[in-house]
């Protein structure tokens, strides 16, 4: 049973057992869906549209969070939630994170997705909208196997020193990442990622309003995980009992890099024993940092080891 029929299903559940305040049968979220068909309908039905709506969704979030990082310096009440207050983003670092970005999306993905244009028809659109369970059950339904998929993917990367130094240690050269950092990936590690942020609402049989969601959810986790800041607001702060990894613990992963793999909630970390809570810089990360001359950037290779 697919998300969409299991929302179905248990909205009818609610309605049929719901006599003493009835719910309104049309779906709250047609009105949205109404307006995006009368007036967005080519767009959304382009195949373009998911790889635009990612980048857009991407680089709103870094231009805030570059902002922040370039006013830090001065505002003591930005420094006052940095994870590494003596950090400094320099010109230099948005440079060399932002080529690397701009490159791979050069190079893959828009040909990628001009490709997919080509020779894909337009995806039609259903005329109903999902209903709010369906929609919320496809996201979360979409986060929990996304999860389980690059917690594997990302393991393997650091236990097989040959996956790890040709695809995952560009990555590591960060210890100490800001939102740039989230897409200073090899090719196959963010055709990975889109792949899988692209296909899981198809398996999960959700509407395509849902995947988008899903889509942007996905984005600003990711950029939220590498931003260096801990807002009131985050995540991790927001669901319960540490079910839910965030920033911090993907902090420690850069500087800690054997721990904290699941990109989203804590549970295989526990279960696999690579779950680290500890803030504090491991010896070994002062030394590199001493050699490297650079509290933000350091060789990955030296930082992971291979682990």
């Amino acid at each position: 049973m697919s998300v969409e029929r299991l929302g179905n299903v248990l909205s009818g559940a609610w309605h049929g057992g719901n006599a003493t305040w009835p719910l309104h049968t049309r779906p709250l979220l047609q009105p949205v869906w109404d307006y995006l068909q009368r007036h967005h309908e080519g767009t959304l039905r382009s195949p373009l549209f998911p790889a635009l709506l990612s980048i857009f969704t991407y680089l709103l979030l870094v231009l805030f969070y570059t902002v922040l990082d370039l006013l830090a310096p001065t505002w003591p009440s930005i420094r006052r939630y940095q994870i590494h207050p003596e950090r400094t983003v320099t010109w230099q670092n948005i440079g060399a994170t932002l080529a690397l970005t701009t490159y791979n999306h050069l190079l893959y993905i828009f040909p990628a997705a001009v490709a997919q244009w080509l020779w894909r028809p337009p995806v039609p659109l259903p005329p109903e909208a999902p209903s709010l369970t369906a929609f919320l059950l496809g996201i979360v339904g979409c986060v929990v196997l996304f999860d389980f998929q690059y917690y594997l993917w990302h393991v393997l990367h650091h236990r097989i020193s040959w996956l790890y130094s040709t695809f995952h240690a560009i990555h590591h050269q960060y210890r100490q990442p800001f939102s740039l950092v989230t897409q200073y990936l090899s090719a196959w590690e963010l055709f990975s990622v889109g792949l899988w942020t692209t296909v899981d609402p198809v398996l999960l049989g959700c509407h395509c309003l849902t995947g988008w969601a899903f889509m942007i959810f996905n984005v600003w986790v990711s950029a939220e995980d590498h931003c260096g800041y801990d807002f009131p607001w985050a995540l991790h702060r927001l669901v319960p009992f540490g079910l839910w990894g965030g920033v911090q613990r993907h902090d420690i992963h850069h500087l800690q890099p054997g721990t904290n793999f699941a990109p989203f909630f804590t549970h295989w970390d526990w279960l696999a024993g690579t779950a680290c809570v500890s803030t504090t810089k491991p010896p070994r990360a002062e030394t590199e940092e001493d050699e490297s001359g650079d509290s933000t950037k350091a060789s990955g290779q030296r930082a992971d080891n291979g682990a």
